[in-house]
């Protein structure tokens, strides 16, 4: 690694931010369309695997466990995911944000929109559930990539006094994709069962070939980060910033994962679309209208994406750790009465319960960017955000609705599924309590020395 020092950009400031307040809004804008794109495709796909995959894809397995399959390949996917940040950290350490970005969002688009191309086993027989799986497991690869870029080029382009409001930019995006996934399926379930089954479920799938063109033309307009751009003119990229990270920061990969799989474990409960499942299911307790539920889960993103913002902007004033532990205690709260309003069978309650959860899953994720950007160094930071978020998913989301099913059918009863999301949010507080308070630390290459020592309490360094 050179250690030779040039002067910097043009473009810089001392604080390594770029300089215009235009070119800044351009990059919240980029990213915010960008992963609201990314996380639409996504779930579209959780949404559909919760209504309609399991009787298409997977029939000949019997209804319970065909229900389990099709959550299962939404948890495949997760599999995956690190496959994919490995990938996109290599390449956005060595290469640059701005490329991975672009290179995952039309991964995802070509996948998203050939499954929903795809004929069903009634069609093709085997074939069908195969390639579906496959196409599952590209998107799994995309979204591996694609959050490591979108908060790196958020959080590295602000000033230091803001980083978690612009860290939330990226992060608005996967409610954003949840509400725009659920208003759109919720729409094509208005004729009724019989279209949506048919031809229905298809439509938001093939829309995503539109989302992809505006969400490539806005990132193709985004600079490269500032920090990188540094790194480059220096030299200073790290030949294997994957071997480097876990021969240096293998326990704070650790723990950071934690700390998302706290809030992904209880998030996708409607993101992976077991309550969407679990309320509508025609032979369940429920048994509730899809398009009226699909309104509750769009009602309770907008509650999500409201509170990610309002965490992330808290953030910059009470500190990411301090957010994080209200955020905790919020979503616990959420935890407990989501399972007795939705049983209840009342959609004003079981919407209510939605709504509540997502304060406490706004406020665990919003400071997330920001937290995870000021705990690696400049040189390796992609690959660990990247690897971090992976992980964390995998420990937290990518079972979650399997889990919660198998556990219903195993009990007779939600409360198992109550005290695993409450376990679950406790691990999140718990992870977060082991992290240093880092909020406000130089993110540039001139601070490598201060980035190296350890944010984990008790350690002196990495």
């Amino acid at each position: 690694m050179s250690t030779a020092s040039p002067a910097p950009h043009p473009g810089f400031t001392p604080t390594g931010t770029i300089s215009t307040a235009a070119d800044r809004r351009r990059v919240v804008f980029a990213t915010v369309v960008g992963t609201t794109v990314e996380w639409y495709d996504f779930f579209i796909y959780a949404s559909a695997a919760g209504l309609v995959f399991g009787q298409l894809f997977f029939a000949p397995a019997g209804e319970q466990l065909a229900q389990i399959i099709s959550f299962l390949t939404v948890g495949i996917s997760f599999l995956f995911r690190p496959f994919g940040a490995f990938l996109a950290g290599h390449l956005g350490d060595k290469y640059g944000r701005r490329l991975v970005l672009m290179l995952t969002l039309v991964l995802m688009g070509v996948a998203t929109t050939l499954v929903g191309l795809l004929p069903t086993y009634a069609q093709i027989g085997i074939i069908a559930p195969i390639l579906l799986v496959v196409l599952r497991i590209l998107q799994g690869i995309s979204a591996g990539g694609e959050w490591g870029g979108a908060v790196l080029m958020a959080v590295e382009h602000a000033p230091k006094a803001k980083r978690g409001l612009f860290g939330a930019s990226p992060q608005i995006g996967v409610p954003l994709g949840l509400l725009l996934a659920s208003a759109v399926l919720a729409i094509v379930a208005l004729p009724g069962e019989e279209f949506f089954l048919t031809w229905g479920w298809r439509i938001p799938f093939l829309l995503s070939v539109v989302l992809i063109l505006i969400g490539y033309y806005v990132r193709r307009r985004v600079e490269e980060s500032p920090v990188f751009l540094e790194l480059a003119e220096r030299k200073e990229e790290t030949r294997m910033p994957i071997v480097q990270l876990f021969r240096t920061h293998a326990l704070l990969v650790v723990v950071a994962a934690l700390v998302f799989a706290g809030n992904n474990a209880v998030g996708y409960m409607t993101t992976g679309g077991y309550i969407q499942r679990y309320a509508t299911d025609p032979k369940g307790p429920l048994g509730l209208a899809t398009s009226d539920v699909l309104w509750a889960v769009t009602l309770s993103a907008v509650s999500w994406l409201v509170f990610t913002w309002i965490a992330g902007w808290l953030s910059d004033r009470l500190g990411r750790r301090t957010t994080y532990i209200i955020g905790w205690v919020l979503q616990l709260v959420g935890v407990l009465l989501l399972f007795p309003l939705v049983n209840t069978g009342e959609i004003a309650l079981l919407t209510a319960g939605l709504v509540i959860l997502t304060v406490g899953l706004g406020f665990t994720y919003g400071p997330q960017a920001a937290l995870y950007a000021e705990l690696f160094p400049a040189s390796i930071r992609f690959s660990g955000v990247s690897i971090s978020y992976a992980i964390g998913a995998i420990l937290g989301g990518a079972f979650a609705p399997s889990i919660a099913t198998w556990l219903v059918q195993r009990t007779g009863s939600t409360d198992a599924v109550t005290w695993y999301l409450a376990g679950m949010t406790v691990l999140g507080l718990i992870a977060t309590l082991l992290l240093r308070d880092r909020s406000g630390i130089p993110l540039g290459p001139d601070h490598e020395a201060e980035q190296a020592v350890s944010p984990i309490r008790g350690l002196a360094r990495a």
